[in-house]
């Protein structure tokens, strides 16, 4: 019988090692699966790179991942926000990489890594610093910058509910990211605020198939 569902965060993300790149979902605080990152920094797991909207706010989640010096690069649109200074310090000092990528272009990355394709062309950045040394082109008189796709040993997500062969529902904004990562990556973990029954789920409303989730976690009501 397929069940996907783990007894706990510390197991789903205990197959993480240390190298290992990660997507991790969420649009600031709303769909960031901060039990699976209190996990990961449990688990102790090193030398990562993470691919995400931010790096983090105050001291929680994706910011408390960096202070415990487990990231040694983010790949990120917008790392630097008011409540940032965790990264901030880091980067400062020369203690974590940083790769800046426009956010529609680093959606768009991580849907061509989910959809097996070679690369893309976008008009973003054209004729700025993050365009430097990349293949340009100019298509129906617009000029673009040649892309690659954002593919990922692991994704960490967060669903509103879940069924134990890992289809996903999102709770509103919390869907963000979370869809295309699950794609782009060899293995999905997703927590979800209540696992339900087999055919509870109305297939119309289903957003993620379980096809592209590898592991549930229950973590409490949302």
């Amino acid at each position: 019988m397929l069940n996907k569902v783990k007894d706990s965060a510390l197991a789903a993300v205990s197959q993480i090692w240390d190298g290992s790149t990660v997507l991790i979902g969420g649009f600031g605080l709303a769909g960031q699966p901060t039990e699976l990152i209190d996990a990961l920094i449990e688990h102790k797991a090193r030398d990562l790179t993470i691919v995400s909207n931010n790096a983090g706010n105050g001291e929680t989640g994706l910011a408390l991942l960096l202070k415990e010096g487990c990231v040694k690069k983010i790949i990120c649109s917008f790392p630097r926000q008011h409540d940032s200074y965790i990264f901030d310090e880091l980067y400062r000092a020369g203690k974590i990489e940083l790769e800046v990528v426009p956010q529609g272009t680093l959606a768009a990355r991580i849907q061509a890594g989910g959809s097996g394709l070679g690369a893309i062309y976008t008009p973003t950045a054209y004729g700025t610093l993050l365009a430097e040394g990349k293949e340009t082109r100019t298509i129906d008189g617009i000029n673009y910058v040649l892309e690659y796709p954002i593919k990922a040993d692991f994704a960490l997500i967060k669903a509103y509910k879940g069924d134990r062969w890992g289809n996903l529902i999102y709770n509103k904004a919390a869907r963000n990211f979370g869809p295309i990562m699950a794609t782009a990556s060899s293995h999905t973990i997703a927590q979800v605020s209540e696992v339900v029954e087999l055919g509870e789920l109305d297939p119309e409303h289903i957003v993620t198939p379980g096809i592209f989730v590898h592991d549930v976690v229950k973590i409490g009501a949302e």
